[in-house]
């Protein structure tokens, strides 16, 4: 037990015990500004002089400040230490009707002409009101900390002339003018968020008080809104979470993240990041959130998928699911996305024009874009079934994949990964791959890959050969139409068909030095048979038995000065020894139609 006395010539005749410290005072100075010591100390009566205040607010520091005021001493009040010594006051009844000027009246015009007035000082005595409840809230001070956080958060960033960091204060003038910057340009570039760093030492209880004030206001951008929630959660929710955290932990993460949830802007399509939403969701998912927060979630996600990134899509699979991710969560995700753009579209099409409609399309470029990365990444799996890669592929729209290098490397990734793949199925996925819609690159690659069905590698070797012999075409229809409008001598039809030609021989020049590369590198096995069906050979040699047909047929081509590459219209896989006589009589029909 502390003891505590004021030095006097007088003997002290009460004791007062608040928490373990014993103040030994007189009553005097104490009963003429306190009335319930007067009735403490009445009821206690002659016999006893000391007297126990138990479940004092604020404890002994607090009333050590009460005392000193009594005595007429000097009290230091602050931020720190003002709601403590109101609370108090409060409880001792050192009102105006004992004493005029009394301790409440002094304290509550030090709040409302100083703390109520800075923006830090509140922040600080809003913090001290937790451990002073229910007290600090039956006094209003939370309330009033609150109002007057808020009210500063909706003030115009050019008239903010307060320090809102601890390294940069705009309070004096001539402290910020630096090399020609002046005073208005300087608090002009005040940004509208300079406010969330500022609060996010607010626990989430006050916190949450405070952004539902700010925007009950309704003058706060949702965007603004969105950027100090993502702070908050930087600040308090780590970048991993681990299953052997604490319940305790683990429950005051969960009523975090909900409380952040409910905090979104009421506007689902702006606000926050697609980043930030799934970051939540992702910590939504591990800490076992109810399921409306976490369908709010998915709701505001499925707007803006397109804005995310393939890590962010790397949600974490719970169970029972036995597969690294979450695929069936990013499927349902990706259904409704495309549900509300067809909406949209429906809507939007009656009424706006081509740029509209632009914006969409390169919105669903950019899901594509996603998707196949992302099941490039789900691809690695083991336990990732051929079902769920197909179902999320093939919920993709074939317009947001003009291009699809991306898919061909999602597939060639779960082949390698999924050896166990029975040749039904390698048909099955290598199905989703158009491959008319692979770069050069993409196809000489594709050529030379093993793990691809030989239809699939027939496929983009005739596609290739189709595609070089498209330019020669092109130029033939342009020189027809030309004739049709201008006189051509012989040597200039001449020199235009040598140009063809000359441009078909160059690119499939390209496919054959690529294939005598193969043999260079020792990639070609020997036939084991005569028999095309007997043994098993590596597909480099495959694929050139193919081309060396495709070749032919394409000398074919370039001998007889064709404008396209005929039989284009057949199947890839129908390609025969036999055929080449089709081949050449459809050559020959064409060449007769542009003669």
């Amino acid at each position: 037990m502390y003891v505590r006395y004021v030095a006097s010539e007088l003997a002290a005749d009460v004791i007062i015990n608040v928490g373990e410290v014993k103040f030994n005072l007189h009553k005097f100075p104490l009963l003429s500004k306190s009335n319930r010591l007067q009735k403490l100390v009445s009821k206690a009566g002659e016999n006893s002089d000391e007297i126990d205040m138990v479940d004092f607010p604020g404890g002994p520091k607090a009333f050590e400040i009460c005392a000193k005021f009594c005595y007429g001493m000097i009290v230091t009040l602050n931020a720190y230490n003002v709601v403590a010594a109101r609370c108090a006051a409060e409880y001792l009844e050192m009102t105006e009707d004992v004493d005029r000027g009394n301790l409440i009246f002094k304290i509550e015009v030090f709040l409302n002409s100083s703390i109520f007035r800075s923006w830090k000082d509140s922040i600080i005595v809003l913090q001290t009101t937790k451990s002073l409840l229910p007290w600090s809230e039956d006094l209003k001070i939370v309330g009033r900390c609150i109002d007057s956080i808020a009210s500063k958060t909706s003030v115009d960033p050019a008239s903010i002339t307060w320090s809102y960091t601890y390294n940069r204060k705009l309070s004096v003038p001539d402290n910020i003018v630096e090399e020609g910057i002046n005073f208005r340009e300087k608090i002009e570039s005040v940004p509208k968020d300079w406010w969330v760093e500022d609060i996010c030492e607010l626990d989430i209880d006050l916190y949450k008080r405070v952004m539902i004030t700010v925007k009950s206001k309704g003058r706060m951008d949702g965007k603004v809104i969105g950027e100090a929630l993502k702070t908050y959660a930087v600040r308090w929710l780590p970048d991993s979470f681990d299953d052997s955290v604490s319940d305790a932990r683990t429950w005051r993460y969960k009523y975090l993240v909900e409380t952040l949830i409910c905090l979104l802007p009421p506007d689902k399509g702006v606000g926050c990041s697609c980043s930030f939403l799934l970051k939540l969701l992702k910590f939504a998912i591990l800490v076992g959130v109810n399921d409306s927060p976490r369908e709010d979630l998915v709701k505001r996600i499925s707007l803006k998928l397109h804005e995310a990134s393939v890590k962010d899509l790397l949600v974490p699979a719970r169970p029972p699911q036995n597969t690294l991710y979450d695929v069936e969560l990013i499927q349902c995700i990706v259904n409704r996305y495309l549900m509300h753009e067809k909406y949209n579209q429906d809507e939007k099409n009656q009424t706006n024009g081509d740029f509209i409609l632009g914006h969409e399309h390169v919105t669903l470029m950019n899901l594509g874009k996603l998707i196949d990365g992302y099941l490039a990444e789900i691809a690695h799996d083991p336990n990732l079934t051929i079902a769920s890669f197909i179902d999320l592929s093939r919920s993709i729209p074939d317009s947001a994949r003009p291009i699809q290098d991306g898919l061909y490397k999602a597939i060639d990734i779960y082949l390698k990964e999924h050896l166990s793949l029975t040749k039904a199925e390698k048909k099955k996925i290598c199905g989703l791959m158009d491959v008319k819609k692979l770069t050069m690159e993409a196809s000489m690659h594709a050529a030379q890959n093993e793990r691809l069905p030989l239809r699939v590698v027939v496929q983009v070797l005739f596609f290739e050969q189709v595609r070089a012999a498209s330019g020669v075409q092109a130029l033939n229809n342009n020189a027809r139409d030309t004739s049709n409008s201008t006189t051509n001598t012989d040597e200039e039809w001449e020199k235009t068909a040598a140009d063809d030609n000359k441009s078909l021989k160059k690119q499939m020049s390209r496919m054959k030095i690529k294939d005598e590369d193969f043999r260079k590198n020792g990639k070609l096995l020997k036939k084991n048979s005569k028999s095309t069906k007997s043994g098993v050979q590596l597909l480099p040699s495959r694929s050139r038995r193919i081309f060396d047909r495709l070749w032919v047929v394409g000398r074919g081509h370039v001998e007889n000065r064709s404008s396209e590459t005929s039989g284009s219209s057949q199947s890839p896989t129908s390609v025969a020894p036999g055929d080449t006589k089709s081949f050449g009589s459809s050559s020959r029909q064409r060449r007769h139609s542009i003669s």
